[in-house]
């Protein structure tokens, strides 16, 4: 690809994600923005201000929050979903289309439904208003997801590596380490960042299991949003979307990082 059409592409990428952006950062340092202004009346920084000092610990603690939930999340799923994903990429069983048929349920059923019908069950097992019962109901949609990428990710894997590796020596362990996991790890990446998203945008299963006891980060912009308040809630939505940037952003060039290596 030429350089030029590059670039004209990446333009017009960088446009059609910033310019959603860009509204919320004009919208962050208005002070007064009534119609049927283009651009605010009156600038300021209130909205900064609000988040970083009058509510800075509120804020901070549902970063955390947020961060601990998403990372337990993605961790778990991945648990699960290696070995999973490995057996229903690599082998022919029975129940095979049974299995999936209830992987892809949680992902069509309303999360309202799964959310609610949980719920009951979580009470009765002292899982309600607890960070473990967030955890548990957000694996619920995250470990689909995580499942199909790494069934993908394993119907194009050649275990004829491992049994050439077994032959040489090597053991379980080494084979894990040094086959398996380094000829994976692209697609692992993906399915974590996936897991991490899925459970960081999670607002209704956390309310409704969380019971407001677990505050995240979705639960305080929600609020903001509903109060009408729309400087803070566009400040407190781009502090929302900074991670999960930052998370595509690394992925993305980590993975690239990868595809040159294997083409040199």
């Amino acid at each position: 690809m030429k350089p030029l059409n590059r670039t004209i592409i990446g333009g017009l990428i960088f446009l059609a994600v910033g310019l959603p952006f860009l509204q919320l950062v004009i919208w962050s340092f208005s002070n007064r923005w009534f119609y049927p202004g283009l651009l605010p009346q009156l600038w300021g920084w209130r909205a900064w201000h609000y988040i970083f000092d009058t509510a800075g610990a509120q804020i901070v603690g549902a970063i955390g929050q947020s961060l601990a939930v998403a990372t337990v999340t993605a961790v778990i799923a991945l648990l699960i979903g290696l070995p999973a994903g490995r057996a229903l990429g690599l082998y022919a069983f029975k129940g095979k289309d049974v299995i999936s048929v209830i992987l892809i349920l949680p992902v069509i059923v309303p999360p309202l439904c799964v959310s609610m019908g949980l719920h009951h069950w979580f009470i009765r097992l002292g899982l309600a208003e607890s960070f473990s019962g967030v955890v548990l109901v957000h694996l619920t949609f995250c470990l689909p997801y995580t499942v199909f990428v790494l069934w993908g990710v394993f119907s194009n894997y050649n275990p004829e590596f491992e049994d050439q590796a077994r032959s040489l020596g090597a053991s379980t362990t080494g084979i894990v380490l040094r086959v398996m996991l380094p000829m994976t790890l692209p697609g692992l990446v993906v399915a974590a960042l996936f897991s991490f998203l899925l459970s960081w945008s999670q607002y209704l299963a956390t309310l409704i299991i969380g019971g407001g006891k677990i505050t995240t980060l979705p639960i305080i912009l929600f609020a903001l949003m509903t109060s009408g308040d729309r400087p803070v809630a566009a400040a407190v939505s781009l502090v929302f979307v900074a991670p999960a940037f930052l998370a595509l952003l690394f992925s993305a060039r980590y993975m690239g990082r990868q595809s040159m290596a294997g083409i040199w």
